[in-house]
């Protein structure tokens, strides 16, 4: 998951981040490094918000064009709880019914929307599947490839 983010230069040095898809999210950073690794956090510390109150969590718009643009990437697993979780908001069903769906407590459920809570694969998968999705995974090349 990647969301487009806006790098304004700040009057005191560094950056001020802003994401068009997530509204209430802002941060700063001292250098562009910096401000990367802040809009991250921002956007994890928002969408946990989003899923703690029971609510949606904006969908990425896409490719941003200009030069003040940057795209942030979630760590996977916390790209992974999110797309779990706008899964489950949109399936319309309760907490309730998704434990009955997989077999397990109604708290094990809350567990699975946690980015602190470190769950297992297969559980996700299993979720994925109450829900009628199944989970594919991909491994992409970066611009980075190491000496031989």
């Amino acid at each position: 998951m990647k969301y487009p983010a806006l790098f304004e230069p700040a009057e005191e040095g560094g950056f001020v981040v802003t994401f068009p898809d997530v509204e209430s999210a802002i941060t700063q950073g001292e250098d562009e490094q910096d401000a990367r690794e802040m809009a991250r956090d921002a956007l994890i510390t928002m969408f946990g918000y989003y899923i703690r109150h029971g609510k949606p969590v904006p969908a990425p718009t896409g490719q941003p064009r200009g030069k003040k643009h940057r795209m942030i990437e979630l760590p996977a697993i916390v790209a992974l709880k999110t797309e779990l979780y706008i899964a489950f908001h949109a399936s319309g069903i309760r907490k309730t019914e998704l434990a009955r769906r997989m077999g397990i407590p109604k708290t094990t459920v809350d567990r699975l929307f946690d980015f602190e809570n470190h769950t297992r694969l297969d559980q996700i998968e299993a979720a994925f599947a109450a829900l009628g999705k199944r989970l594919r995974i991909a491994v992409e090349d970066t611009a980075y490839a190491p000496a031989a």
